[in-house]
């Protein structure tokens, strides 16, 4: 799996410490392990993890601004875990609303010695947090339109940003987007060795 994650990373230009690359190997196996018991992704094959959970999620961190971010439906930790193991110097809440979900993650804490994240069960509706965020990240979650109402009581700092993590170019939801939003850009994304577009919707509270 090592050479797999390097010939990935070379091919997507990142450069990551060994320490950090046990730490997303150590992610795999762990979710490769629970998935058997609790079903948390349908992706079975580790070396598919790799390039369609690891790889899909690191990709964007060049274009985080900030240091704290809030990944709401995190699921089993996507993107916020990967995220989380590259930008040590920033904090990760990862909210998801099933308590077996919400195990697995405290379990990944423990295990990898994550210091930079909380995982929370709540619905992201019911949630208050304090203090504010940098971001607002968002993996498969829901429509940009849900996305954004369910997550406009999360305060986001004067800067701050909603990131929406999306497959083809959601043109249809980029002309709904509700008063009060504007768009900063549309980043396609690459990902070595996946099927499909991805693309990053970078979205701001006026």
């Amino acid at each position: 799996m090592h050479n797999k994650l390097d010939s990935l990373l070379a091919a997507a230009g990142i450069a990551l410490p060994d320490q950090q690359k046990q730490q997303l190997i150590g992610y795999v196996e762990l979710l490769h392990k629970w998935n058997k018991a609790y079903n948390l992704t349908s992706v079975r094959d580790p070396m598919q993890m790799l390039v369609r959970h690891i790889m899909d999620s690191i990709v964007v961190n060049e274009h985080l601004q900030g240091s704290r971010f809030i990944d709401v439906g995190t699921g089993p930790g996507l993107p916020g875990i990967p995220l989380a193991i590259v930008r040590p110097d920033s904090h990760f809440t990862l909210l998801d609303s099933l308590g077996k979900r919400v195990r697995f993650l405290r379990q990944v804490q423990h295990e990898l010695g994550l210091k930079n994240i909380e995982p929370i069960q709540s619905r992201v509706e019911e949630f208050v947090p304090n203090p504010p965020f940098d971001g607002v990240i968002s993996r498969a979650f829901a429509s940009m339109q849900d996305m954004l109402s369910w997550c406009h009581h999360l305060p986001v700092k004067g800067e701050g940003h909603f990131y929406a993590l999306k497959g083809v170019r959601p043109d249809d939801e980029l002309a709904a987007l509700p008063a009060g939003i504007t768009l900063k850009s549309v980043i396609k994304l690459q990902v070595p060795e996946l099927d499909g577009e991805r693309h990053l919707i970078i979205l701001s509270a006026n």
